[in-house]
């Protein structure tokens, strides 16, 4: 059986006041035995993928019906799971003004067999069946390979557009559709609606698409490479900005990053993939595929062949953020309709491992973000999660932030270990309101201190790009899991 590295989530534990620790000390040892049932440094063929769900996610079952759907609400994410050949409906209730943006992500079991044809659609359907938009995610591989798949769909309110426009039910559609040799197997589901506010004046923002934007690629990035590992999934990407970044990356992984974009700001981004000695070849070998803030799919670039030396490939230029992209008519060019935090996904297929060794290599992701922020379309209401505030800006910078006092990490430590510092915990916590208690009946001040599981992770010519079809196959790489 062969074995290979997960990381799990991190488990920061922050300090804060002791009073407090009544509500928090429960949240702690949850994350530690979540941490505890993980599979420490590895997992098995078979099992879950080692992608990490957003922990607020909330449980719904997908009808087989629009009569039976059940609601999703704004700013909400839920799972789900879909079996082969399978249909879920949910239901949105929306109004005459609000653009609506639902993503899905779907995670196959470790091991399961993937045919190229193997895919998930999305669409947003209006009560006459009609499609406001649709988008399809596929393999692009074939055989025992399993990655994450994301696809959107949206309803967008426009000015002179007919359809999709008036207030009332909406219906999200998700289909997986299996060649004959698919596996049996459920996927996991990870469902996102978000929306985005209207503008403060109705039709005063731009109408069309710009046709030409700064088509060449940066002078590579210059100073000193900094060390990034990746995350598992959308939800806990590693923010990364301007510059080097490196990072491990084994046969069959994904890593994701995410990269705050501004209004006005234009993204380029490539992946090397180290060299290793050795002899063999793998035509599609490092591929990168770039998703926007809601999770649309936007791009990806060519898969690198690797033949044991250093390779690299690069996203295409795509337009600078713009309200206006959406207007537009390519795929990927379209997508570049908002501010926010992008996503990037690395994969290394599994087959460099057969080839050139099961081993970790080394990867460099080069991100140059260009041109003057602007302030955006004027929206009437907050923009939500498709803004970059200073605190998005530090933290792509420097990392996240916190007083740590504790970690648990992922990296060695086995259930009994975790067991061992879930009790060390718990005993200090009572040692402290001991301490505390001791205190309020004049025996001296007692520093306030409780331990808690910490946030997690919060996303000049014509290009000459032909048109695009809105199915894409997203590049290689498993995902990483529960």
């Amino acid at each position: 059986m062969k074995w290979q590295r997960v990381k799990a989530p991190h488990v920061n534990v922050r300090r804060v006041n002791v009073r407090r620790g009544r509500r928090r000390v429960t949240a702690c040892v949850a994350a530690i035995c979540a941490v505890a049932a993980l599979p420490g440094q590895a997992w098995a063929a078979g099992e879950p993928n080692p992608y990490v769900f957003d922990p607020e996610a909330r449980p719904v079952t997908g009808a087989a019906t629009t009569s039976d759907a059940r609601p999703l609400d704004a700013g909400a994410t839920y799972r789900d799971a879909i079996r082969p050949g399978g249909t879920r409906i949910y239901r949105l209730d929306l109004d005459a003004k609000t653009n609506a943006y639902l993503s899905a992500v779907a995670v196959p079991e470790l091991g399961t067999g993937t045919d190229y044809g193997d895919r998930i659609s999305v669409s947003l359907q209006d009560r006459e069946g009609s499609d406001c938009s649709s988008n399809d995610a596929r393999f692009g591989t074939v055989g025992k390979f399993s990655q994450p798949l994301a696809a959107y769909a949206y309803r967008t309110i426009e000015e002179g557009a007919y359809s999709c426009q008036e207030a009332g039910p909406y219906f999200l559609v998700v289909e997986r559709t299996d060649e004959e040799t698919a596996d049996s197997e459920s996927w996991d589901l990870e469902i996102r609606h978000v929306s985005e506010p209207g503008l403060e004046k109705a039709g005063s923002g731009p109408s069309e698409a710009p046709s030409e934007w700064p088509s060449a690629s940066p002078a590579p990035v210059g100073g000193q490479p900094r060390a990034r590992e990746g995350g598992t999934s959308f939800y806990d990407a590693a923010a990364v900005t301007d510059g080097e970044w490196t990072a491990k990356i084994e046969p069959g992984e994904s890593l994701f990053y995410k990269v705050p974009v501004d209004w006005g700001r234009q993204l380029f981004a490539s992946a090397d993939l180290g060299s290793s000695g050795g002899e063999g070849f793998v035509s599609g070998a490092l591929a990168v595929s770039l998703y926007n803030p809601a999770r649309g799919f936007v791009d990806s670039a060519n898969s690198a062949a690797y033949d044991g030396k250093q390779k690299t490939t690069a996203l295409d230029p795509l337009p600078p953020v713009a309200y206006e992209n959406r207007f537009g008519s390519r795929t990927g060019d379209k997508d570049m309709r908002f501010a926010g935090w992008y996503y990037l996904k690395v994969a290394l297929n599994p087959e460099v491992g057969e080839k050139f060794g099961e081993k970790p290599y080394g990867l460099t992701l080069r991100v140059d973000v260009k041109g003057q922020a602007t302030s955006g379309p004027g929206y009437d209401g907050p923009a939500g999660d498709f803004a970059v505030t200073d605190d998005d800006r530090d933290v792509a910078a420097d990392g996240p932030k916190n007083d740590t006092m504790v970690v648990v990490a992922a990296g060695g430590i086995g259930a009994g270990t975790v067991l061992v510092v879930g009790l060390g915990v718990w005993t200090l916590l009572a040692r402290r309101r001991g301490v505390t208690q001791g205190a309020g009946q004049g025996l001296g001040p007692a520093p306030g201190s409780e331990f808690g599981p910490g946030p997690g992770p919060g996303p000049g010519g014509f290009s000459g790009r032909p048109p695009q079809q809105n199915q894409q196959a997203q590049g290689y790489g498993p995902p990483p899991a529960r």
